[in-house]
């Protein structure tokens, strides 16, 4: 069972349906007991990330996906929920994330060519970095939908993929047992589904 972790932020109805077409049970909850028992983890997120930091603390739930990713269980972030398992933001401010890879996420202003809009939204196409199961049933240069005004950058260790957007941007990162997409993957078609089964079967 998937657990999609509900702390006030995120569609996570669209990812429990997602979930559904590919025949995975998942579940939206904050309930403690559901999260430790659920196989793997979904960490989403949208708006901003002082806002989405902050209820986390609140809910506990910092705490309890830091215990959980510690015993090894599989947590993928998508989009702003990526950006949380990283050490810091500059968004609006300096903001803590959970530290679970190095990293930190900054604004695309000032680094995207003149021409460029923010935020990035649309689809863009997806270039490996490194081998790695969650892409298992997915090729390079497949194309995932994005909606950011901010990236992770420094992530080095633990860079997956990068998609072109003027530069080059973090669009999905893998280390350990811990996973990220800056991209939907629950917008991303047949593409994100089998991205989703790719973290299913991992």
């Amino acid at each position: 069972m998937i657990a999609i972790i509900d702390y006030g932020v995120g569609n996570l109805f669209s990812l429990v349906s997602s979930f559904k077409a590919i025949g995975v049970e998942a579940v939206v909850t904050d309930n403690e007991d559901v999260i430790r028992a659920a196989d793997k983890l979904i960490l989403p997120g949208v708006g901003a990330f002082g806002d989405a930091r902050r209820k986390l603390a609140q809910t506990g739930m910092d705490k309890l996906v830091m215990q959980e990713a510690a015993k090894g269980k599989p947590i993928m972030g998508i989009c702003l929920g990526m950006q949380l398992l990283f050490e810091k933001s500059y968004e609006y401010g300096e903001h803590d994330g959970l530290g679970l890879l190095k990293g930190e996420t900054v604004p695309m202003e000032g680094t995207l060519p003149a021409g460029y809009k923010i935020p990035h939204i649309g689809w863009n196409g997806l270039i490996f970095k490194q081998n790695n199961p969650l892409f298992r049933y997915i090729k390079n240069g497949d194309f995932v939908y994005f909606v950011h005004s901010y990236y992770v950058k420094n992530c080095d260790d633990s860079l997956l993929a990068t998609t072109e957007y003027g530069p080059e941007l973090t669009a999905a990162v893998a280390k350990g047992n811990i996973y990220g997409c800056q991209f939907h993957p629950e917008k991303s078609g047949e593409v994100g589904l089998n991205i989703l089964r790719g973290f299913v079967d991992l």
